[in-house]
């Protein structure tokens, strides 16, 4: 990646982007390819042991929400959400750092994956059956994306909404996946 010369002049951790990425052994490319097609195939159907990783997510959610709740009730209440991305992109840049392609794309795959059940949760905003939780009062839990797109005036189209950032992470994760092998394939080339 060619990083422009007045970004690393000012910022010369910029420069480390310029490095090549670390080699990934076909055996290595193979077992993650094949991992992630299980992945898909088990998000598709919408069951299988590997979404038991959006558990890991559930906690960073609330945290969100704890850690978000300075700065007035909106960002609160989109904290959960924000931070639920957030972590999974700051750890794709550590290892983009790194040069790392494996740890970017694990990141970056379960960035985009947490847009499904995100688009559950929206999708849900007018008819409001999921069961919520909470790390507070328990009496007092609202449903983050009925007040957030009612906030925005956009409740009414929620399942569209939610369609939309259902696509984004179909995309995203089948992109990232292919990212993987381009760049591993690419990589075997340039080193031979």
């Amino acid at each position: 990646m060619r990083v422009p010369v007045a970004w690393s002049e000012r910022l010369p951790v910029l420069e480390t982007l310029e490095d090549e990425w670390s080699p990934v052994p076909r055996t290595a490319l193979g077992l993650w390819l094949a991992f992630y097609g299980l992945f898909l195939l088990q998000a598709a159907r919408g069951s299988g042991p590997f979404l038991m990783i959006d558990l890991v997510f559930v906690p960073i959610h609330e945290g969100g929400h704890l850690l978000f709740s300075y700065f007035g009730e909106f960002i609160h209440v989109a904290g959960g959400t924000l931070l639920q991305l957030l972590v999974p992109v700051l750890l794709a840049i550590y290892f983009a750092f790194q040069r790392q392609l494996q740890g970017v794309t694990f990141c970056m795959f379960f960035c985009f994956e947490q847009l499904l059940p995100t688009a559950t949760y929206m999708a849900d905003a007018r008819a409001q059956e999921l069961p919520l939780l909470t790390v507070g009062d328990a009496d007092y839990v609202i449903h983050d994306w009925n007040y957030l797109f009612g906030a925005l005036g956009v409740l009414d189209h929620d399942i569209q909404i939610a369609a939309f950032v259902r696509a984004i992470g179909w995309a995203g994760m089948i992109g990232t996946v292919a990212w993987l092998a381009w760049r591993s394939w690419r990589g075997a080339k340039e080193a031979r």
